[in-house]
């Protein structure tokens, strides 16, 4: 399992099961009930979060590895890697500045050992993850599963219900 300051608990499932939607459903939810929420997301496809022009951009193509923007408002940091390598969450959480959050969700890294929730849209006709990640605390379903009992089912088309279970079962035990 991995050590983070604050609970961790991933959503993992097949592309195009809605792992971001339901984020952005969760997130308010548990915003409005006091949760400070910190996402990591792992992304299998090259990215650019700067913008050709502006100065943090320059400067990392210029040559730095490592460029921090700060504002009053927020910080960002975009770190090169020197050579392309397979992210660790491990490695992300040790980078991720946990000191005002109260939980950190992920999204992706669905290989790796830490709590999760499956999202399983039968439409999608995906093998169920489960049973073969001892990890998977509950599985949020469009169709009611045939799953094990130890398995916490909830309906992936109910955010609320899904953060009352982050926040009163998973974070609360």
């Amino acid at each position: 399992m991995l050590t983070a300051q604050v609970p961790i608990l991933g959503f993992a499932a097949a592309s195009g099961t809605g792992k971001t939607t339901l984020l952005c459903q969760l997130i308010p939810i548990l915003k409005n009930n006091g949760v400070r929420i910190g996402i990591i997301k792992h992304s299998h496809h090259d990215f650019d979060m700067d913008q050709p022009g502006k100065d943090s951009y320059q400067l990392r193509k210029a040559g730095a590895l490592t460029v921090m923007l700060v504002s009053p408002y927020r910080r960002a940091t975009i770190t090169e890697f020197t050579e392309p390598r397979q992210p660790k969450l491990a490695d992300q959480i040790a980078a991720f500045d946990q000191t005002n959050l109260d939980l950190l969700l992920v999204e992706g890294f669905k290989h790796e050992a830490f709590p999760k929730i499956e999202l399983h849209r039968a439409v999608l006709q995906q093998p169920v993850l489960y049973p073969n990640d001892p990890n998977i605390v509950a599985i949020a379903s469009d169709i009611p599963m045939d799953a094990p009992g130890y398995l916490i089912q909830l309906d992936i088309n109910q955010p609320e219900i899904i953060a009352n279970f982050i926040q009163h079962q998973f974070m609360n035990p």
